[in-house]
């Protein structure tokens, strides 16, 4: 979570972390389509140890109901998507260069070799760590509110995941722009929407209703070919994406700032710094 979207959420963390609520909603709609919610308004739908485990067990779930054939992935609240990982999380890393302890790593639902097509329906703010999510989506629908961005440079990390996630959806120089800008600035749903990362654009607060219809038509056709066509769209690109993600731990742990620095350059930003929408 950037140092802009923890300001928000400070005040009400303790409570929050001593909450054992599930933080991953699922609805199964009788039309065939489930809607996944990430449940943590409070934190900006920042993703925990709990949560990145939940999320683990929702898609291997809904790989054996025959029920659900198209998902719609969302976030709770009008103010964030998601946050990416959330900053109270610790885990520990080996010290070999060539080891990392990746807790987002198997959020996704491909992860899971989940071959149901999944819709992300975004509102508000998806930064950093939710690139995971976004990045093994079928496709993107936005709010025109929604703002997208990558703070790990501002702070001392390696975009490594992230950018590899958006460099198979967006053109390289924005992916670039993105990584390397930091805080200073978000991508506005609608450059998002010219550059590819977003499919539709809808009114504020529609972004769900718009996934969830798509998902709907989707879920109505066989699913034999339905997931058939996801597996192959993900074969164009499969070899690519491993090649570059085998790369992204020691690039990380080479990278980073040690955490103590990390903290530091989150603590010393002014929570009012200003960014640009662009």
């Amino acid at each position: 979570m950037s140092a802009e979207a923890e300001a928000d959420v400070d005040a009400g963390a303790d409570a929050v972390r001593g909450d054992e609520k599930p933080t991953v909603r699922t609805e199964k709609r009788p039309d065939g389509v489930a809607l996944v919610t990430l449940d943590r308004p409070e934190r900006l739908n920042a993703i925990d140890l709990a949560t990145a485990a939940q999320l683990a067990a929702v898609w291997r779930d809904l790989r054996f109901d025959e029920s659900v054939r198209a998902v719609v992935l969302t976030g709770a609240g009008d103010r964030a998507f998601c946050t990416g990982i959330d900053r109270a999380v610790d885990v520990p890393q080996p010290a070999s260069p060539f080891s990392m302890d990746d807790p987002l790593i198997a959020i996704g639902p491909k992860a899971a070799d989940l071959w149901k097509p999944v819709v992300a329906a975004v509102g508000g703010m998806a930064c950093g760590g939710a690139f995971y999510l976004l990045g093994e989506a079928e496709f993107v629908i936005a709010d025109e509110n929604a703002t997208f961005f990558d703070p790990h440079t501002t702070y001392g990390m390696v975009s490594a995941y992230e950018s590899v996630y958006m460099a198979q959806r967006m053109p390289a120089g924005e992916v670039a722009r993105m990584a390397l800008m930091g805080t200073a600035e978000r991508l506005s749903a609608r450059r998002a929407y010219e550059t590819g990362l977003v499919s539709e654009l809808v009114a504020p607060g529609e972004a769900v209703t718009a996934a969830l219809r798509a998902a709907a038509v989707i879920a109505s056709y066989p699913t034999e070919a339905v997931q058939g066509t996801v597996r192959a769209l993900w074969a164009t690109r499969e070899a690519a994406r491993a090649q570059a993600l085998a790369l992204a731990p020691p690039l990380i742990a080479l990278g980073n700032l040690p955490p103590e620095r990390q903290a530091a350059l989150f603590e010393g930003r002014a929570r009012t710094d200003g960014y640009r929408v662009r």
